[in-house]
């Protein structure tokens, strides 16, 4: 325990550590069950199935989204696959590999404790959604197949073709409308949290705005529980949906719940290039898509032949002659920052010299069209819809975008903030993937959490704290609500000049720049300097359309941005602080002669928790030191 933070990691031995917690957790009769209520806010992966499991337990549920549907929610854009550790290939994989892998991907970032039970439920998630009907890809005789991701030397990902998240949100939501039915979820679609209640020093509530009438309420719980995702989208450009955004859980953060390791982004390295100065996102091709194809780029500087027409002598696999190991499937992190030397030292491709090519040549050669149209199909199509190019007959284009955040609310062993009955699932919390996710994990977390960890955690405060579920009348709710009022009357009456959008592509740009795929300290300084400055002029000139008794994107949107604007500049205090380079986190002082991170063990192995202190004040760090019992700490490698 360090600065007040207690992460509740069982004693003995780590693959004991889970079995033993459960049993030793506090339970609660299923009979006394029905008598609390748990609040759920998102729908995805994380919060359907810890809605539905929570439900199917027999506690009483409400559950909101600020989609139509739950099951538009991001999860549902997920490609590429699930990770467990089935070993089906016998490739010698096993629960400890896949433990080990995600560490040491991770960068030596993350708590063990949580890693290994994320491993360890792995396998339950692909029975459970096999039962549930997903359909899974399988072999030719029927087994379940699996395919490679990066990171690994084993194949451990369980897919869907090109479409895994929805399939797996399928199955969570049909759980979850099974639930519905039975009257034990209540659903509350096109709802956003805009504040959490706390009651003596307890997470006991939320205040929610009504997205079609735009009607402010309160909901009070026994507990609540956040599920929504990560702040990807304070870049502007970045592979999230447009609603994606840091509300909810910034909100909480202003209300004492710290935020880990914000400064851990991930970029990944596979993703259509940026073609235009007022493009709104961009789109993910699957890390899968590595496994078949090979990343090149021209040997020769500003290279502008067709791809087709420069022989392989003149080509640059750059992957496979830097790490020849891993080759095409090193993690995310080394293969984007790769792809970023390259396009630096002018050997980009495309109209904007930001690209690098993703070829299947070799593979359809090896196997035929009609296999990789069966394993990446609708992939290839959406490339065609977007580049109206032909990935069949001429390499994709292909350039770094952001797509994650390992970052999040603190979180213990149990899945509980520091705040008292704020729970914080999936990647809305930063427990389980330290500085580098890798591929097909987050599935696998938002999974376990939802079904696995929190219905057997929970428990432990709700069995506490009987009875304490306050009125949504009381006073603190009453206090919530007026703040985001006002805070809804302040926007709509600047009545300035410039847009939303305006200033939420101003800032993007501005982190991209001083904060993106590399960071340094001047850099870090100056956006410190630039981004109050834009806040303020955010609050002085934002144009915000309608008023709040309606349907009213722009209003949405500005909330959402103006969070942006305060939590950017969290993100960069924690950057700045951080003086090494580690995973997805690369400070350019700190680096190997090849180029590779360079941690700093000695003063860096703790997670940053981040505590708000008041406005215009710099928020007070907290460590969580990191011990490593189980594996040894080393310059990460994969060569």
């Amino acid at each position: 325990m360090t600065d007040g933070l207690d992460a509740h990691i069982p004693a003995g031995p780590l693959d004991k550590k889970w079995d033993q917690h459960k049993f030793e957790s506090r339970l609660i009769n299923p009979a006394n069950r029905r008598k609390y209520e748990v609040i759920v806010v998102g729908s995805g992966l994380a919060g359907a199935s810890a809605a539905a499991s929570l439900a199917e337990m027999g506690y009483r549920v409400k559950c909101f989204c600020y989609q139509d549907s739950p099951r538009r929610a991001h999860s549902i854009a997920a490609q590429g696959g699930i990770n467990a550790a089935k070993n089906y290939p016998n490739d010698s994989d096993s629960v400890f590999r896949l433990f080990y892998d995600t560490i040491k991907g991770g960068d030596f970032r993350s708590r063990e404790a949580n890693v290994y039970r994320l491993a360890q439920v792995s396998n339950a998630i692909i029975d459970q959604c096999v039962a549930q009907g997903v359909p899974f890809a399988r072999e030719y005789g029927g087994l379940l197949a699996n395919r490679s991701f990066g990171g690994a030397q084993v194949s451990r990902t369980f897919y869907a073709r090109g479409q895994t998240g929805q399939q797996l949100l399928l199955g969570a939501y049909g759980a979850l409308c099974r639930q519905i039915a039975e009257g034990t979820v209540k659903m509350f679609p096109r709802t956003e949290m805009l504040d959490l209640v706390i009651v003596k020093g307890h997470a006991k509530g939320i205040v929610v705005r009504d997205m079609v009438t735009g009607e402010i309420s309160s909901h009070a719980g026994d507990a609540v529980i956040l599920a929504t995702g990560g702040y990807g989208n304070v870049f502007y450009l970045s592979t999230n949906a447009k609603g994606c955004n840091v509300t909810a859980s910034y909100r909480a953060y202003k209300k004492g719940a710290f935020f880990a390791n914000p400064c851990f982004t991930q970029i990944h390295p596979t993703c259509i290039p940026v073609t235009g100065d007022y493009q709104s996102k961009l789109t993910l091709m699957s890390e899968s898509l590595r496994n078949d194809g090979r990343v090149w780029a021209p040997k020769k500087v500003r290279d502008t032949r067709p791809p087709n027409e420069i022989p392989e002598e003149e080509r640059d696999y750059y992957l496979e002659r830097k790490y020849p190991s891993f080759g095409n499937l090193a993690p995310r992190d080394i293969a984007s920052r790769a792809a970023k030397v390259v396009c630096d030292e002018g050997r980009g491709v495309g109209g904007t010299c930001l690209g690098v090519y993703l070829d299947f040549a070799d593979a359809i050669a090896r196997l035929g069209v009609n296999t990789i149209r069966e394993r990446y199909g609708n992939l290839f199509d959406m490339y065609h819809k977007i580049t109206n190019e032909d990935a069949y007959k001429i390499p994709m284009r292909i350039f770094p975008a952001v797509h994650y955040t390992m970052g999040g609310l603190w979180v213990d062993y149990n899945l509980m903030s520091n705040l008292p009955g704020l729970h914080v699932l999936g990647e809305a919390n930063f427990s389980d993937h330290g500085a580098n996710r890798l591929g097909a994990s987050a599935l696998m977390q938002g999974l376990a959490d939802g079904y696995f960890v929190l219905p057997a955690t929970i428990g432990n405060y709700l069995a506490a704290h009987t009875g304490e579920k306050p009125s949504a009348d009381s006073t603190e709710f009453k206090k919530a609500e007026e703040d985001v009022q006002n805070r809804t009357r302040r926007m709509l009456g600047v009545h300035g000049k410039k847009s939303v959008d305006h200033f939420h592509r101003e800032l993007g740009l501005l982190m991209w720049d001083k904060c993106g795929m590399s960071r340094n300290e001047a850099d870090l300084r100056e956006a410190l300097k630039r981004i109050p400055q834009l806040r303020e002029e955010f609050w002085e000139n934002v144009n915000v359309l309608g008023d709040s008794e309606e349907l009213n994107q722009s209003l949405e949107k500005a909330g959402r941005v103006a969070d942006f604007l305060e939590f950017a500049e969290l993100l960069c205090y924690d950057a700045l602080n951080r003086r090494e380079s580690c995973g997805g986190h690369f400070r350019e002082e700190f680096q190997t002669p090849d180029g590779e991170a360079k941690r700093n063990d000695e003063e860096f192995a703790y997670v940053s928790a981040w505590e708000y202190v008041g406005e215009n004040s710099p928020p007070q760090l907290h460590k969580e030191p990191l011990v490593f019992e189980n594996v040894h700490l080393a310059t990460r490698s994969y060569k």
